[in-house]
């Protein structure tokens, strides 16, 4: 597995964890505080998440079928762009394990 198929889904990760965070606050500004111009804020921010949240499904199912999980894993990484904050601490957990794997890869091509 390259390198760039794990960039590529840490990036989305953080960019759909940051989206929803600042979704969460608007709908809190927009239902709770009762804030003007919440609901515009709402608005655009939930379409970027939404767009670039489909995405990110593209890139965490490609490392994931490269990575040879297990469906219930692939299911958690998949959804943790639907909880606030839940990307940060999966992208975490995902880019350590992997990162390993990709330099023992890369050790191995170079001894060959």
């Amino acid at each position: 597995m390259k390198k760039s198929v794990l960039t590529r889904y840490r990036v989305l990760a953080y960019v759909t964890g940051v989206l929803l965070v600042l979704l969460t606050l608007g709908m809190i500004g927009k239902y709770v505080l009762e804030l003007d111009g919440a609901a515009d804020f709402t608005y655009v921010v939930s379409l970027a998440h939404g767009w670039l949240y489909v995405l990110y499904l593209v890139f965490a199912f490609d490392l994931g079928s490269k990575a040879k999980w297990p469906v219930k894993k692939q299911l958690w990484v998949l959804l943790a762009g639907t909880i606030p904050t839940a990307a940060f601490f999966v992208e975490r957990k995902v880019s350590r394990e992997l990162e390993s794997r990709i330099a023992d890869s890369s050790l191995a091509t170079a001894k060959a």
